[in-house]
């Protein structure tokens, strides 16, 4: 099975429960002798920390596609069962970082269906909750209560003081049984090739992380948030002892910008590359085996205005090192729009360090059921041609989703959609607010143009 098949979101989409009969004997734990030291204690903490942690519920509607023999298909006319919407309920978790005003930190895939949301806090009431921003490439939403009233939040630790081996807890929902609290340590820091859509800068830890657990808390034993819980290493569909956890670095910025903005403005570093390795090292005689390599810089940008080269590798920002190309994304992707960045570079084997402005993005990104439910399963993104015409970039499809049964393919490009001309994912919007029945996308497939009608 591909690693990508393995990995799930910890989100319980429905729960099913079965109850043995028989039930497990527990050893009693030793009484305390007078005078002795206590026994130590998880309690004390996640009695201050449990009320900052919430259920999340959704209800929306989903489209499950269905494969119908085409020579059926002309006695469904236009309601056609490839493409139906279905009624479905979801959990996960939350995690309250501003009591007043009632902020909650979730996963971006918790939420991104839903018609509706409420979340239930662990003294049983429950509040609705409206969304504030999504983002898709790190899979990070903001939440809000109506009229919070007696919440409690969250302190925020700085994740780039973690270190492996750091005792870490995790709470969440698992499978909607309430709140579960586990423990283990911090596993790796800064995983990433784990073929998930977008950022991968990953908190890595074995505290069981189950299914209901998205969105929930990561958390250091004096009870401050370290990660937002995201999705588990599962090759036969439960916890193995590998979860991952996105830095609360970076969810503690995003979440800025997301009350800000409503939505993440990200800074463009301007250049095209790749994680750096033996082969690449070997040949290109450079003496760096970690890092960044620069295969191409984008022409005018703040890379190319400051001097960066293609075969230069990137090894530091900000006089952090780095360890991945996969780490520079993601930590420049948490970084506005005009922010200067210091990058350290190794070329032609010394090193030197430039500052480099990044450069305003122009692109977006969605999940595109959000726009069409009939274009489930892709994710598109602003885009350009080769020759510069601009268009709907489709970066992802998953496989058997409605996306790729229409006949999608990544890396194909939509430039009209029924006779209108599209340049970017907000003009896509705003040709198919009417909800029409039919659908004509027209691709450009390499430098092939076709037509692919979706219902």
């Amino acid at each position: 099975m591909k690693k990508k098949n393995q990995l799930l979101s910890a989100l319980a989409l429905s729960v099913g429960l079965s109850l043995s009969a028989s039930f497990p004997a527990f050893a009693a734990l030793p009484s305390q002798v007078p005078g002795q030291t206590a026994i130590p204690s998880l309690a004390p903490m996640l009695e201050k920390v449990l009320p900052a942690v919430v259920s999340v519920q959704v209800e929306g509607t989903a489209v499950q596609s269905q494969r119908v023999p085409e020579e059926l298909k002309k006695y469904f006319g236009d309601e056609s069962p490839d493409q139906q919407a279905q009624p479905f309920e979801g959990l996960g978790s939350g995690v309250i970082i501003d009591a007043a005003k009632g902020y909650i930190l979730t996963n971006n895939h918790v939420i991104s269906q839903a018609d509706k949301i409420s979340v239930q806090l662990n003294d049983g009431r429950e509040f609705d909750a409206k969304l504030i921003g999504g983002d898709d490439q790190s899979d990070i939403a903001l939440l809000q209560v109506q009229n919070p009233s007696n919440l409690t939040q969250i302190a925020i630790a700085d994740s780039d003081k973690l270190r492996v081996g750091d005792f870490a807890v995790a709470v969440g929902n698992p499978f909607g049984l309430g709140q579960t609290a586990t423990s283990g340590i911090i596993s790796a820091l800064g995983r990433s090739g784990l073929n998930l859509e977008g950022l991968e800068n990953f908190i890595q830890t074995d505290a069981s992380i189950n299914r209901g657990n998205s969105g929930g808390a990561l958390l250091n034993l004096n009870g401050e948030l370290i990660g937002i819980n995201t999705a588990i290493l599962a090759p036969g569909g439960g916890s193995i002892g590998i979860g991952f956890a996105i830095p609360s670095n970076m969810a503690k910025t995003l979440a800025q910008q997301l009350i800000q903005f409503g939505e993440v403005k990200r800074g463009l570093l301007g250049i095209k590359g790749m994680e750096m390795s033996a082969d690449i090292a070997k040949a290109f005689n450079i003496n760096v085996q970690r890092g960044a390599f620069v295969s191409e810089v984008l022409p005018n940008s703040g890379s190319a205005k400051a001097g960066i080269k293609s075969g230069d590798v990137i090894v530091s920002l900000n006089d952090k090192p780095l360890s991945s190309f996969a780490e520079l994304r993601s930590r420049i992707a948490t970084t506005e729009p005009g922010a200067k960045v210091k990058l350290g570079l190794i070329r032609d084997g010394k090193p030197l360090n430039v500052e480099v402005t990044l450069d305003k993005s122009t692109s977006s990104s969605a999940s595109a059921e959000l726009i069409a439910p009939a274009l489930q399963g892709a994710t598109l993104s602003d885009g350009q041609l080769k020759d510069g015409t601009k268009g709907i970039s489709i970066d992802t499809v998953e496989k058997s989703s409605p996306a790729a049964q229409a006949g999608l393919h990544q890396d194909d490009v939509i430039i009209g959609v029924n006779r209108t001309r599209v340049q970017s994912i907000a003009e896509l919007r705003k040709v198919l607010e009417s909800k029409p029945t039919v659908i004509a996308l027209q691709i450009m497939r390499g430098n092939e143009s076709i037509y692919i009608l979706l219902r």
